[in-house]
């Protein structure tokens, strides 16, 4: 009798197997930089199998100095790509249909950090001194910002100098620069790190100076949104993306833990992830993952105010869709 009950078993479980044993749909995610706490949510995900619920078979692929995600993209390399705003627009003005279907990070970490021996004490004190910008995309907030301030970046005495900055701190150790770009969560504390304490630093946060525009969002190519079943999985990609940010939020610790084991190159230490992971939830604590329209109005604003030189020169249309979080929220 125990047989047959075990055959039954196994033949019922074999046809209810059956029935859902389609393979789980493959999902490339191309990172904006190398992995780190700034992208925890999504190895969080990956991680605790909240992409596997979701039957998503998640590939998520590090970033770097020499990879622009626009480009990954357009090359075919990744379904859906993590990227500023600023950049996505510029790209998307350019003749690339980026669209952005959700918003993680509701408020930005990037500033500059200066010298408090430089002098800087404002931005009315930047004309006449070397700041350093990275590029790659990644310019044009300052761009936008200076402008708005009415400061030309060609130098001169009412100018400022640009410095093209590693991704590193070295023009602020080495005094190349009276200010840098640094991240919230990242490139503050290697400065911090070096032996510089945050009492010989100002800082100018764009969140503070009125000038923000939006960071780390989902973005995708406009014409894929036409497929129903491309929509659905990145409805469930979302979601359970989500899922993996409001969990690192709540544990910061074991998420830059998760994050340590993506590390391959083992460049990572345990400290500075777990720091940059404190930092990270700030930014990401004030979004379910849908896009605020008011912010999105905002980084428009800012970029197109750039003067005789904007960011993108005109209002952008059909940049962002709510359809995949309206599904993947309720």
């Amino acid at each position: 009798m125990s047989n047959y009950k075990t055959t039954l078993g196994a033949a019922m479980a074999a046809a209810l197997l059956g029935g859902g044993a389609h393979a789980a749909d493959d999902v490339t995610l191309q990172l904006k930089w190398v992995t780190q706490a700034q992208f925890a949510g999504y190895y969080v995900a990956l991680e605790k199998g909240f992409y596997e619920e979701e039957d998503l078979n998640v590939t998520i692929k590090p970033g770097g100095p020499d990879i622009a995600p626009t480009q990954v993209i357009a090359g075919g390399g990744a379904d859906v790509v993590i990227d500023w705003m600023p950049s996505a627009l510029a790209a998307r003005e350019k003749g690339l249909p980026l669209v952005n279907i959700a918003q993680p990070f509701k408020s930005s970490g990037m500033m500059l950090t200066c010298l408090k021996e430089s002098g800087v004490t404002s931005p009315d004190d930047f004309p006449g001194t070397t700041l350093g910008v990275w590029f790659f995309g990644n310019e044009y907030p300052f761009l936008s910002w200076m402008s708005q301030l009415g400061i030309p970046t060609e130098g001169g005495a009412d100018g400022v100098e640009v410095l093209k900055q590693g991704f590193n701190v070295d023009p602020l150790l080495q005094k190349q620069a009276a200010c840098i770009s640094t991240m919230t969560y990242n490139e503050y504390w290697q400065v911090i790190d070096a032996g510089i304490s945050e009492d010989e630093l100002v800082t100018f946060k764009y969140e503070d100076q009125g000038v923000a525009t939006l960071e780390d969002g989902l973005y995708v190519m406009e014409e894929k949104l036409s497929d129903p079943e491309f929509v659905d999985e990145m409805v469930r990609f979302v979601r359970a993306s989500m899922k993996g940010w409001k969990y690192a939020e709540e544990n910061p610790d074991e998420a830059a833990e998760i994050v340590l084991e993506y590390d391959e190159t083992g460049a990572q230490t345990e400290k500075h992830q777990k720091r940059m992971m404190g930092e990270v939830a700030k930014l990401t604590s004030g979004s379910n993952g849908a896009l605020d329209e008011a912010d999105y109005q905002r980084t428009v604003q800012s970029l197109l105010s750039g003067g005789s030189d904007p960011v993108i020169t005109k209002e952008p249309e059909g940049a962002y869709t709510m359809e995949i979080t309206d599904k993947a929220l309720n």
